[in-house]
């Protein structure tokens, strides 16, 4: 399968970086299947945007979670994760937190709202795709086609 990963440079030898903030998953390396997506991750850069593009093959030894659409356990892995939550798992897949349903999670994180009004506020919108790799292992699956400059 082909995925993407937009940046600010080319990144041949993909990286789990841990740094002061935790996205969706915890911290690792994030990839997408959606081209569109990636692209606009890298234009976010001032530098040199960058579509990294890789073949990602799965294997079976892996320990991963795979959300196939935002349920009450993918919200509460993220609650989970965005306040610091390390988890074990190699790879984990499935919808991104927009920033508008990002939004809605900070929300519901701090208590501001409801599960039941997150759900209310989030079924207009159209999460998008991630997969993050978290371990070398994970990473390994992982083999760099092409960078292309963008722009």
């Amino acid at each position: 399968m082909e995925i993407y990963h937009g940046s600010n440079e080319k990144v041949q030898f993909p990286e789990v970086r841990i740094s002061k903030y935790t996205k969706d998953f915890s911290w690792g390396f994030y990839c997408t299947n959606n081209r569109k997506q990636a692209i606009k991750w890298a234009m976010r850069n001032d530098n040199t945007p960058t579509l990294n593009i890789y073949t990602y093959t799965e294997k079976d030894n892996l320990n991963t979670l795979k959300f196939e659409k935002m349920t009450d356990e993918w919200l509460d892995f993220i609650a989970k994760c965005r306040n610091g939550f390390v988890h074990d798992y190699d790879v984990v897949e499935g919808p991104m937190a927009d920033d508008t349903i990002w939004n809605y999670v900070q929300d519901y994180i701090s208590g501001d709202i409801s599960r039941e009004a997150f759900w209310t506020l989030a079924k207009f919108r159209y999460p998008t795709h991630q997969i993050s790799f978290h371990t070398l292992k994970a990473l390994s699956c992982l083999s760099f086609e092409r960078g292309e400059i963008l722009g």
